[in-house]
C-alpha cells in the first residue's frame, strides 16, 4: 500500500476508532519538502554583481616613429561574472590585433564611433594584449601624444624616442624613469579619469649650471629671551641671481641648537659645528624660502649677546633682527655693530604681529655680506607679583549664644571675583548648615573632597574691576553648656580666600556678663559694616553704588534681552513639566537678635584660617 493511500485511510477512519495518544502521520515526500521549505525558508540568492568585468590597470609600451607611436597596450581585466563578458578597449585607440594568453583573439565591432570589444568567458584575472597605434601631433617644435581615457585605476606609459637630448613633460602625471642614450626612454604614471597628454621637445642647453653662483639673502630673525634660554626663529629668503645651487650653507652662532628646518624646497639638513647645510630637492634657480628654528642657552639677566644667523656665500644680505623679552623684564641698553634701530613693522609679518611691551628691532645696514654684525643688550628682570583673582572685602557675623551651648551664626561676605568658580567654606566641627544664598538667591552648596562646602560665585568681566556681591549662610554649632563662670570659644568658618575686614555682633544670655579675651578681635561699640552691600537687610538686594550704577545703566538694554530669554525658558520649563532639582531648597533664616551684644572687629584673616573668638563669662548675681 502506498503512503498516500495509508494517510487517506487514517484520516477517513471514525473518530471513535482513533486512539487518543500520539501517533504517526504519513505524508508524501513532496508535501514534506513543501512544508519544510515553508518552515525554514532558504537564504535568498545574492544579488547579481553590478559589473561584469573591471579594468584595473593599463600599460602602454610605445615607440615613436615618424608621425605615429606604435606598440602594445596591456589591459589587466578582472572578470566577475560567469558566461561571456564584453571588455571594450579604451576609446580612441587604433587596434590592429588582440591576443589573450599569447593566442589571437577576435574583436567585435566595426563601427568607428564605438571602440572594439573582446569576449571573455573565464572568471578571474586576464591580461589582454592589443597592438595599438597613437598619432603624434607636432606644433611649434613640440611633439605630443594623447593617451585615451579609461576606467583603469593605474595607467603606465613607457615611451621610447629615437633621439637623445629630449625633455619630456607629463602634466597631471609623475615621471618615474628617464634613460638617456642613443634612444631616450621614459616611464610615467598618470591619471585615467581624463585624456592624458605627453609632450616632448629638444632639450635647451641651460648655461646656469656652468656660470658662477650669485646668491642674495634676506634674513629676518626673532629672538625670544626667556628665563634660561633664547628661542630663535629665522626666516631666510634666498634668490639665485646667477647660476644655480643644490644646497645652501648657513653660519650659526655659538651654542645655537637647530631643532627644525622647513621650506618648500628643503630635502634634508645637517649641522656641523657652527655650520648648517641645507640640501634642496632640486637645484635653486630662482627664489625660495626656509625657516630655521633653534634654541640657545643665555643668562637670565645682565649682558646677553643675541644669536645671529648668517648666510655663507651671499653677495648681499638684508633683513633685520628683533629681540623680545618673555616674562617680566626690560631691555635697558643695546650695543650694535652693523645694525641700526628700526620699527618692528618694517621687518615683516613675523615681527610686526608681535604685541610685546618689551620688543626692540634692528635692521641690517647696507654693508658687505661678510662684514661682521653683532648685537648685545642689557636685560633687567623683575620679580613677578601675585595677582589677587578673588577677595572677601568684608565679612560680618551675627551670633546668638545660648546657655546650653548652642550657637546660631549668620555670616555675610562681600566678595569680589574674577576667575574663581567656587568659594570653599569649612564649618566648625559638628556644625550643621541651615541656609545659603549667593547675590540674594538661595543655593544648595556642593561637597568638596575634603569635606568643605562649595558655594558658587559670580565672575566679573576680564580686564575690569569685578563688582562685589554678597554670599550669606547660617549654621548651627554646639559646644559645652555654660556654668557659673568659665570660658567659651566661638570658632568661625574658614574660607579659602583672604578676608580684609571682619566684624561680629555676638548676642548672649542677659543672665551672664561676657568679656573678650586677648586674640585677633577687639571690642568696638561702633562696629557696623563698612561695605554698602552688608548694610542692606539680609536677603535683600544691596543698593548699587558708584561703578555698579554706571554698569547697570550701561547694560540696561542687555538686561532687558536677558530677562526676556529667561522668561521664555521659564515658560518652556513649566509647559514641559520638567523635573526640578531633587531635595529641599535652602530658605532664608531670620536671625533672632535678642539679648545684650558684644561688638567685635578684626582686621585681616589669612586664606584658610578660621577666626576664633575667646570669651570669658560669669553669671550675674540675682
Amino acid at each position: 500500500m502506498s503512503p498516500a493511500w495509508l494517510a487517506t485511510l487514517l484520516l477517513a477512519a471514525p473518530a471513535a476508532d482513533v486512539p487518543r495518544s500520539e501517533g504517526w502521520v504519513v505524508l508524501p515526500v513532496s508535501d514534506y519538502r513543501d512544508l519544510r521549505t515553508r518552515a525554514y525558508p532558504p537564504s535568498p540568492p545574492p544579488d547579481p554583481l553590478a559589473f561584469a568585468a573591471l579594468l584595473t590597470r593599463v600599460e602602454y609600451d610605445l615607440k615613436v616613429a615618424g608621425d605615429a607611436a606604435t606598440g602594445r597596450a596591456r589591459l589587466h581585466v578582472d572578470v566577475l561574472r560567469e558566461g561571456w563578458v564584453r571588455v571594450p578597449a579604451p576609446s580612441g585607440l587604433l587596434v590592429r590585433e588582440a591576443r589573450l594568453d599569447g593566442r589571437p583573439l577576435p574583436l567585435l565591432g566595426g563601427d568607428p564611433k564605438q571602440p572594439p570589444e573582446a569576449l571573455l568567458s573565464r572568471t578571474g584575472r586576464a591580461v589582454l594584449e592589443l597592438d595599438v597605434v597613437i598619432p603624434v601631433v607636432s606644433a611649434a617644435g613640440t611633439e605630443s601624444i594623447t593617451v585615451p581615457q579609461s576606467t583603469a585605476a593605474v595607467t603606465q606609459v613607457t615611451l621610447a624616442l629615437p633621439r637623445k637630448g629630449v625633455d619630456l613633460q607629463a602634466p597631471g602625471g609623475l615621471l618615474l624613469e628617464t634613460a638617456e642614450g642613443e634612444t631616450s626612454r621614459f616611464v610615467a604614471h598618470g591619471r585615467t579619469s581624463a585624456p592624458w597628454t605627453l609632450s616632448w621637445r629638444r632639450k635647451v642647453d641651460d648655461q646656469r649650471a656652468i656660470v658662477p653662483l650669485r646668491l642674495r639673502a634676506n634674513v629676518t630673525e626673532l629672538v625670544g629671551l626667556s628665563e634660561e634660554s633664547a628661542q630663535v626663529t629665522a626666516h631666510v629668503e634666498l634668490e639665485a641671481v646667477q647660476g644655480q645651487a643644490d644646497r645652501v650653507r648657513l653660519v650659526l652662532p655659538d651654542g645655537l641648537a637647530v631643532n627644525q628646518v622647513s621650506g618648500p624646497l628643503v630635502a634634508d639638513w645637517e649641522t656641523s659645528g657652527n655650520a648648517l647645510a641645507v640640501r634642496f630637492l632640486e637645484p635653486l634657480r630662482d627664489r625660495t624660502s626656509l625657516v630655521v628654528a633653534g634654541e640657545a642657552r643665555c643668562p637670565r639677566e645682565g649682558r646677553i649677546d643675541a644669536p645671529l644667523v648668517r648666510v655663507a656665500g651671499a653677495e648681499r644680505e638684508t633683513g633685520g633682527v628683533a629681540l623680545e623679552v618673555l616674562g617680566a623684564g626690560e631691555i635697558r641698553r643695546q650695543d650694535t655693530r652693523g645694525l641700526e634701530p628700526a620699527d618692528p613693522e618694517d621687518l615683516g609679518g613675523m615681527v610686526a604681529g608681535r604685541d610685546s611691551p618689551s620688543l626692540v628691532a634692528f635692521r641690517f645696514r647696507p654693508l658687505d655680506a661678510q662684514a661682521p654684525r653683532a648685537l648685545a643688550v642689557d636685560l633687567v628682570r623683575y620679580t613677578p607679583e601675585a595677582i589677587l583673582v578673588a577677595n572677601v572685602d568684608e565679612a560680618h557675623y551675627r551670633a546668638l549664644l545660648s546657655e546650653d551651648g548652642k550657637a546660631l551664626v549668620q555670616g555675610r561676605y562681600a566678595v569680589r571675583n574674577n576667575q574663581r568658580a567656587f568659594l570653599a567654606v569649612t564649618l566648625p566641627p559638628g556644625a550643621v548648615l541651615w541656609s545659603a544664598s549667593v547675590a540674594g538667591r538661595a543655593v544648595r552648596p556642593g561637597n568638596g573632597p575634603d569635606g568643605t562646602l562649595l558655594l558658587p560665585m559670580r565672575k566679573g568681566k576680564a580686564g575690569e574691576e569685578a563688582p562685589a556681591f554678597v554670599i550669606e549662610m547660617a549654621y548651627l554649632a554646639r559646644a559645652e553648656a555654660w556654668t557659673e563662670r568659665g570660658r567659651q570659644r566661638v570658632l568661625l568658618p574658614a574660607l579659602d580666600l583672604p578676608v580684609s575686614r571682619t566684624g561680629m555682633a555676638l548676642h548672649h544670655s542677659p543672665r551672664f556678663r561676657v568679656g573678650l579675651l586677648s586674640g585677633a578681635f577687639r571690642e568696638d561699640p561702633a562696629a557696623a559694616p563698612l561695605s554698602a552691600l552688608l548694610t542692606a537687610p539680609a536677603g535683600a538686594a544691596a543698593p548699587p553704588t558708584g561703578q555698579d550704577e554706571e554698569r547697570l545703566l550701561g547694560d540696561k538694554e542687555d538686561d532687558v534681552g536677558v530677562a526676556a530669554e529667561q522668561k521664555q525658558l521659564i515658560e518652556r520649563f513649566q509647559e514641559g513639566r520638567a523635573r526640578r532639582v531633587a531635595g529641599v531648597t535652602p530658605v532664608e533664616v531670620p536671625f533672632p537678635a535678642v539679648g545684650p551684644a558684644v561688638f567685635l572687629v578684626g582686621e585681616l584673616t589669612a586664606e584658610g584660617a578660621a577666626p576664633v573668638v575667646e570669651l570669658s563669662y560669669k553669671r550675674e548675681s540675682r
